[in-house]
């Protein structure tokens, strides 16, 4: 008889020999899921073999968990037998209060696999279980002001009775009475600084434009990078059709949630801000921590919504910038699908790409060519030629990876711009360089 596979939140043992490595998965299972199923008598792949039991071994096995599992659990254990009478041992458990050790160590599941629980494992686990890092942890600074949130709440009609009340009311204080990171974040001397990088290209090989929009309240910071995103949004008429057709060059509201959702979300528990990316035919949003303990991919791209930072969460919505529905994510997949998400335990990538090439990019890159200066492209097609002079496009391309019309475009805008030129012809011929051509 066979009973399934193994995953996050299913092991199988083959006895109760291997007793500790299976309690190790129990808390394991629970750390990544809230749920645990173990199997004594099973094969890894499956197969129930059986396993010997006595009067005592359900109690045994509930000693074992007991005294090695912190905080404590009550674990369902069932005693069951196959149609060939095979004997097999189930054990199930539920909880919710993260993290849970085993034997003076912290473990998560990853697949069918226990894994030692790295800091930010645990970080999720302890956010998970209700902890907000950034309402207890101290801020760098106690001289706090709150003039600017006071007045984005005044303009929502929510007036502010008094600064104590109005401090307590939006957990600005830990338990000590001290300004937290919460408040470093919303306060008028906010040290965190939101970075908005314009680069010239498809790549990060130049920088054409920098702002930070820091030392004031998360939220109006949060919005000027908004306000200066919508800027490049220009519009592309289409005449081809009977009436006439306006294309953004993004999906402004895709781009809006995007934003909201990483600086909402985002793991401020080292205060590192997410950041806006701008290239050429795309914008990248960056925000750190990946997704919360207990949060799938399936689940995420359907909207639930686990949040971290639960009582920044109240004042984005005081602020009408959050709700409760979860339909950022679903806007953005509709607008550019799963693909425009980039997930891994520590960041979260959104890319929203152009409908069109702007015409910024194109005046970027025409700049660039008046000045010499070469995308990361040219700047290995130039270094192959001048170690290979006679080759071809088709060899060039072989050698470094690329199509052979990336080459040939390659090819006309390095002659174009005068960084090469061809003596001979295409058989016979060689490539000549800048101090070649002019000397």
């Amino acid at each position: 008889m066979n009973i399934g596979k193994e995953n996050e939140t299913i092991e199988f043992k083959k006895s109760t020999s291997e007793l500790k490595e299976g309690v190790i998965s129990l808390s394991s299972m629970l750390n990544k899921g809230g749920k645990a199923l173990l199997y004594f008598g099973v094969r890894n792949d499956g197969e129930v073999v059986g396993q010997q039991t006595g009067e005592d071994t359900e109690r045994k096995i509930s000693e074992v968990i007991s005294n090695a599992i912190e905080p404590a659990i009550i674990p369902t254990i069932k005693e069951k037998e196959t149609p060939e009478k095979k004997k097999y041992i189930e054990v199930s458990a539920e909880g919710s209060d993260y993290p849970y050790s085993a034997f003076g160590m912290y473990y998560i599941r990853s697949a069918d696999q226990d894994k030692r629980a790295t800091r930010e494992s645990l970080k999720k686990m302890f956010a998970a279980s209700g902890f907000d890092f950034i309402l207890e942890n101290k801020s760098n600074r106690q001289d706090l002001h709150f003039t600017q949130l006071v007045s984005l709440l005044t303009s929502k009609g929510l007036h502010v009775s008094s600064q104590p009340a109005f401090i307590r009311n939006e957990k600005l204080v830990n338990g000590n009475g001290e300004f937290n990171q919460m408040a470093e974040l919303v306060s008028d001397e906010s040290d965190v600084s939101i970075k908005v990088v314009r680069f010239s290209g498809k790549d990060k090989t130049g920088i054409s434009q920098r702002k930070e929009f820091g030392e004031k309240c998360l939220i109006l910071a949060m919005q000027l990078a908004m306000d200066y995103v919508e800027i490049i949004n220009e519009t592309k008429v289409d005449m081809s059709k009977p009436q006439r057709v306006d294309i953004p060059l993004f999906d402004f509201q895709a781009f809006k949630e995007a934003w909201i959702n990483a600086c909402l979300h985002n793991d401020w528990h080292d205060l590192t801000p997410p950041a806006i990316y701008i290239f050429a035919d795309r914008i990248e949003i960056i925000s750190y921590g990946g997704l919360p303990l207990g949060l799938s991919e399936e689940n995420f791209f359907q909207g639930d919504s686990h949040p971290v930072n639960k009582a920044l969460q109240t004042i984005f919505t005081q602020l009408d910038y959050a709700e409760q529905t979860g339909h950022g994510v679903p806007v953005i997949v509709k607008a550019y699908g799963r693909n425009a998400f980039q997930i891994s335990e520590n960041f979260i990538n959104v890319t929203i790409p152009y409908s069109f090439v702007p015409e910024w990019a194109i005046a970027t890159e025409r700049l660039n060519e008046e000045k010499g200066l070469l995308n990361r492209t040219q700047k290995v097609v130039l270094d192959y030629l001048k170690s290979n002079p006679s080759s071809t496009s088709e060899e060039v391309a072989k050698a470094i990876g690329v199509s052979t019309s990336t080459v040939r475009k390659t090819f006309v805008k390095l002659k174009k711009t005068g960084f090469i030129k061809r003596h001979g012809s295409k058989r016979d011929g060689y490539w000549r360089f800048r101090n070649e051509i002019n000397s």
